[in-house]
């Protein structure tokens, strides 16, 4: 998974792409608990792309698009919102793909 390297990346990823963004820091023990799973998640989802975006880095994209909860996942495609899936709680394989799929 790439990492969201500025605000401008993500803008252009979200206009042009059909792009998962996953919120996330280093220091959230959640979000490490789904970093094994996130592999097979994109191997699954190939007409998505995936990015990581660390809150840390970019707290003003976070509160732009109300993120504050960690890890949490925005899906982009054409430029328009198409799913959200933003919470404080831990979250499953199998809730990330139901996410996902709401957004195709």
């Amino acid at each position: 998974m790439d990492r969201l390297q500025s605000v401008e990346e993500f803008e252009q990823l979200a206009e042009n792409e059909q792009t998962v963004f996953m919120f996330s820091a280093a220091w959230c023990p959640d979000c490490r608990v789904i970093e094994p799973e996130l592999p097979e998640l994109e191997r699954e989802n190939p007409e998505w792309t995936f990015v990581y975006v660390d809150r840390d880095d970019f707290i003003d994209l976070c509160a732009d698009y109300s993120i504050f909860g960690i890890p949490s996942f925005l899906a982009f495609k054409s430029g328009e919102e198409k799913a959200r899936f933003v919470s404080k709680d831990r979250k499953t394989l199998e809730e990330i793909q139901s996410f996902i799929d709401e957004a195709k």
